[in-house]
């Protein structure tokens, strides 16, 4: 059997050996780039950004086929929607990222892109 100093030293001493072996490489894989860290940053602003791009752009289709806009609303919405796809391709491509970088699986809905 094991006695008290056995239990309450060995075993500690190796159970905190075993935790600081497996701690060190979790460590090690931390990555602080600060360029990685923006671009990560883009990613995830520029993927919500495309996603309410769409979901505006189905509604304006939406609106459009129902007759619910007049034709100055329906060419001012369409500039407006051309303006803002133009500049997330411009934003996509200041941080090196292309269209399947910001896909999403929307789970039953599919993917975003």
């Amino acid at each position: 059997m094991f006695n008290e100093s056995t239990i309450h030293g060995e075993r500690l001493e190796d159970f905190a050996a075993e935790m600081e072996r497996i701690a060190k490489p979790r460590a090690r894989r931390i990555n602080a780039d600060p360029e990685r860290a923006e671009q990560g940053l883009a990613k995830l602003v520029l993927t919500l950004i495309e996603l309410l791009r769409q979901l505006l752009e189905r509604q304006a289709v939406r609106r459009v086929e129902a007759g619910s806009l007049s034709a100055d609303e329906v060419e001012r919405l369409g500039l407006t929607l051309m303006k803002l796809e133009a500049k997330m391709e411009e934003l996509k491509s200041l941080f090196g990222l292309h269209d399947q970088d910001l896909n999403l699986n929307l789970g039953p809905f599919g993917d975003l892109l």
